[in-house]
């Protein structure tokens, strides 16, 4: 097994497309050759060394040739690919085929070419607060239950649930990410249930309208009611790096679930960042349709977390709230970088 070679699923994706660039660039990662992944064929970022492959990981045979290129078997898995939380509510079927069954074949996979490399591939998996619903105490500890009330959450905690038992019987080393919304995310928007939560920030600030459906205007009190668990995008890899580099024996014994560090902000909040920092012509240009399976999924997400365990691990989080993070994009914007 290769040194510094790491598969990257869903790497055509928001947040693989960020994390192949910031590998690239990593001084603890020399050399890095990275194998890039997707359902459309993903660009490399700029002086990588890098194999860009078409592949539908549904299919068995596909996901075993990711560990037979000529970089040889990847010392690390970044597995990123999935259906987003509304798309796989929405066509179940299809949501447990990607968001379960192809994790599992690329599982199967690090666990039998590790055994050959007489190695554990470390399986670095990104999960969401989405396994979470139902009742919920005030703030999320390292100790509450997941009991997702969407599809999504429900595979993403199979999945967790897989890595965590091949860790506990030595086929892998797994880390599992449970992801914060994050905020904001240029490009199109996803058919992720969040999707509107990067909608109302990124299209007001590139002139462009957005649909808001939480809410029925501005005034209504679901815009306060609503609170979300946010990250940007850049302490998010920021943490993706980190995660790799993490001595095994620092996790619990029992679990490597890891909820990353987030904040709270309402989704008011977020209208009056983009009010500071854009003016209220901005703000006037997000139209509001409530949408009530948005909300009500939306709403079963818990919004306040002890990031003590997370922080202890050496993870990062951001500070100051929304409205750095709202400016930060918006300089991107006007630096043609997103």
């Amino acid at each position: 097994m290769s040194k510094n070679v790491i598969l990257i699923t869903g790497a055509g994706g928001f947040l693989g497309t960020l994390l192949a660039r910031a590998l690239v660039a990593d001084p603890e990662t020399p050399d890095a050759r990275l194998i890039l992944v997707d359902i459309v064929e993903p660009k490399a970022p700029t002086n990588a060394t890098a194999l860009t492959i078409k592949a539908d990981l549904t299919d068995p045979a596909q996901a075993e040739g990711l560990f037979q290129t000529k970089f040889g078997v990847p010392d690390t898995v970044y597995c990123l690919h999935g259906i987003m939380s509304r798309g796989s509510e929405d066509n179940f079927d299809f949501g447990v085929k990607v968001n379960v069954d192809s994790v599992r074949a690329v599982l199967d996979v690090a666990r039998y070419a590790g055994q050959r490399a007489g190695t554990l591939i470390k399986f670095i998996f990104t999960s969401s607060l989405a396994v979470y619903g139902g009742p919920l105490p005030p703030i999320i500890t390292p100790d509450t239950i997941a009991t997702p009330q969407g599809a999504y959450g429900m595979a993403k905690l199979v999945d967790e649930l897989f890595i965590n038992e091949y860790t506990r019987r030595g086929f892998i080393d797994g880390r599992i990410l449970r992801l914060p919304t994050i905020v904001v995310r240029p490009g199109p928007p996803s058919a992720a249930t969040s999707a509107f939560v990067s909608g109302i920030i990124r299209e007001p600030l590139q002139n462009l309208p957005s649909t808001c459906p939480i809410g029925t205007s501005l005034t209504d009190p679901a815009l306060t009611s609503l609170s979300l668990w946010l990250a940007s995008p850049s302490t998010t890899i920021r943490n993706f790096l980190h995660a790799r580099h993490i001595p095994p024996t620092h996790f619990h014994p029992h679990t490597r679930v890891v909820c990353l560090p987030g904040f709270t902000a309402t989704v008011r909040d977020e209208l009056a960042a983009l009010e500071e920092v854009a003016g209220p012509e901005a703000v006037a240009r997000v139209r509001f349709e409530d949408d009530p399976e948005n909300r009500r999924v939306v709403s079963s997400w818990p919004a306040r977390f002890d990031n003590t365990y997370a922080l202890s691990l050496g993870f990062v989080v951001d500070e100051g709230g929304m409205v750095p993070i709202v400016r930060r994009f918006k300089e991107q914007l006007a630096a043609g970088e997103v």
